[in-house]
């Protein structure tokens, strides 16, 4: 995926010190915030759950990679920028908020469907431990194989609420995956949902 390596570059230090206070999951949260129309830099800090510096720094980041645009009416999404969403969206489908189960560990929880990457999931831990490092309180990863869904590591069926929950929000076909980003908040649960997503693409 060539949007990766793109977003590791927006996400590592150009000088020698302390890197960015930002992680690659919203770089691309930012980017698909941008897209939905013009944004003031505050309100776009506030979406992210980061500071002025921090907001600041990455809109630099984002403007020197041609990622997105900036004017009087405020940063949208650049064109480089939407086709960089775009092959994301090829892979990372849809995203959603989720319901609290047995299954969740956090108050608040955002469910990404990730297609394909059934394959690549061993036991959920390396998702887990992406969300965790991203501020969120974990992940739960979720395989649909064989017409089934199950737990990695668990080798069971999630619960019902969340069965039912998946069926009704995503259109699963074989081999597809699912990670629930779970945190103290909205914005924390999103933020681990992504970074674990990123783990499998």
């Amino acid at each position: 995926m060539s949007f990766k390596p793109l977003l590791r570059r927006v996400a590592e230090k150009t000088v020698p010190g302390r890197a960015p206070s930002y992680v690659e999951a919203q770089i691309l949260i930012a980017l698909e915030i941008t897209s939905e129309g013009d944004i003031g830099r505050a309100a776009l800090g506030t979406r992210l759950g980061v500071g002025e510096g921090v907001v600041r720094t990455l809109i630099k980041r984002l403007i020197n990679e041609g990622l997105v645009d900036v004017s009087t009416k405020g940063i949208s999404t650049s064109k480089k920028g939407q086709k960089l969403l775009k092959e994301a969206h090829t892979v990372i489908a849809a995203g959603v908020e989720a319901q609290s189960t047995e299954d969740t560990i956090g108050d608040y929880n955002y469910a990404l469907l990730i297609r394909g990457a059934a394959s690549r999931v061993r036991f959920g831990l390396e998702q887990r431990d992406a969300a965790l490092l991203a501020g969120a309180s974990g992940a739960t990863t979720i395989v649909f194989r064989n017409g089934m869904m199950s737990i990695p590591g668990m080798e069971r069926t999630p619960a019902q609420s969340l069965l039912k929950f998946l069926e009704e929000t995503f259109r699963l076909t074989e081999g597809d995956a699912v990670v629930i980003g779970s945190g103290e908040n909205a914005i924390d649960a999103e933020t681990g949902a992504y970074s674990a997503a990123l783990t499998l693409v």
